[in-house]
């Protein structure tokens, strides 16, 4: 229940608003249009700002998300590494004719679907043979003589391939270099 005096204070009160503006001077008027002019740009601003830290989260957001399923089929894929390792010596060791190891066609034919499958996945090995040290790219465990001044600073043997996963190296290749 709103009292009867109420109502004339709330009454009083608008009347004394409207007023006030238009016994506003010209210089008032545009100094109060100055200080409006000064909020509105401040508050377009504040929402430019707002909005640009946003977007930002949600590219971030995005990015976040697909380094994490990178990250996921990146140790998917290093498990399967040592896989691709056995498979890679028993292949070799069939294949060497002095060897008495042979590999059943349905072996061969799991080996090169596995190989077909990785690869479309992003997995390429790294070719080191013959190529000069770097060590971004591998891992030197020893380091060996070799008459030939040509070899020195070179791999002169890979014992465990290196790897990309999307042109990222998943692991280094273990090598031996000529010195």
């Amino acid at each position: 229940m709103v009292k009867k005096g109420d109502e004339t204070a709330t009454e009083k009160e608008d009347q004394e608003k409207e007023p006030v503006n238009k016994k506003l001077g010209k210089k008032e008027l545009e100094k109060h249009l100055l200080e409006t002019e000064a909020e509105l740009a401040e508050l377009k601003d504040k929402y430019l700002r707002i909005f640009a830290e946003f977007d930002n989260y949600k590219k971030r957001t995005v990015k976040e998300r697909i380094e994490l399923m990178s990250s996921a089929s990146q140790d998917l894929m290093r498990s399967f590494l040592p896989i691709l390792d056995d498979f890679d010596r028993a292949k070799a060791l069939a294949d060497d004719e002095n060897s008495p190891e042979s590999i059943s066609d349905g072996v061969l034919l799991v080996y090169n679907k596995m190989h077909s499958v990785l690869s479309a996945k992003g997995l390429k090995s790294m070719d080191s043979e013959g190529v000069v040290f770097d060590p971004e790219l591998h891992e030197a465990i020893s380091e060996i003589p070799v008459p030939d001044e040509d070899a020195k600073g070179k791999v002169f043997d890979t014992v465990e391939k290196g790897y990309y996963l999307n042109e990222k190296i998943i692991r280094h290749a273990k090598v031996v270099v000529g010195k």
